[in-house]
């Protein structure tokens, strides 16, 4: 199904979709070149069933499946009820719970492997939309259980050589609650300070070439400071 909408959208490449006397694709069909022309394959990844032309591509872009939060939360559980009409007039109500979280300061770890990128074509304008793509969705999302979201800060870590790494970069920012104040009783910015001490110390690292970064808040742009902190643009 998903190379069939895929062929609907590139007509214009139609000599890669003819087919011979039995409807089969012929040796032109190109699936893997097909896949590669959709941002979403290039960055996560996409795979295609095409009898005789199946594809694999792993995603160069991976996130971790469970991102705790900086601070201590507190989960509080909500009831509602709902009543529905259905045929004859008949009503039947319903009991709903939400688990609702009154403040939280989320922090997402992900990698870009660049050798997987060189299969999927991932390109540096690829990664840069999907920056964009990340701090406008927080920003923009509008819905009863994600409500009053903002972006804070996004930071991209950059190695002198493919296989470069360092450890831990999941930890390299902590928080310092205000007033003596406990985890779950933040609320807002305003009730802690932003630790990134570890972050500067590890940006001395030589296997770090530069640490790339955007924020909209002057304070945090004041701290992220060295030859190696470049400021992104989004």
């Amino acid at each position: 199904a998903r190379v069939k909408s895929l062929k609907e959208k590139y007509k214009e490449e139609s000599e890669l979709f003819k087919k011979d006397k039995n409807g089969k694709p012929t040796k032109d069909f190109d699936t893997k070149r097909l896949l590669k022309k959709c941002i979403d394959v290039r960055l996560f990844g996409g795979i295609s069933t095409e009898e005789g032309d199946a594809v694999n591509l792993t995603g160069a872009v991976q996130f971790a499946l469970l991102n705790p939060s900086l601070n201590a939360v507190d989960l509080r559980t909500q009831q509602n009820t709902s009543v529905f009409v259905s045929k004859g007039g008949n009503k039947q109500g319903a009991i709903g719970t939400t688990t609702l979280v009154p403040y939280g300061l989320m922090q997402i770890h992900g990698w870009i492997n660049p050798k997987s990128a060189e299969h999927t074509g991932l390109s540096i304008e690829d990664v840069l939309e999907m920056q964009k793509a990340l701090w406008n969705s927080i920003n923009d999302s509008n819905t009863r259980s994600k409500s009053n979201q903002n972006s804070l800060l996004m930071i991209e870590i950059v190695y002198k050589e493919n296989f470069g790494k360092v450890y831990g970069v999941d930890r390299l920012i902590k928080i310092i609650p205000r007033d003596n104040r406990k985890g779950e009783q933040v609320r807002s910015i305003d009730d802690f300070d932003f630790d990134l001490t570890a972050l500067l110390e590890i940006a001395k690292s030589e296997k770090i070439q530069e640490i790339k970064y955007y924020t909209e808040l002057t304070f945090l742009k004041e701290k992220l400071v060295g030859d190696k902190f470049k400021s992104l643009t989004l």
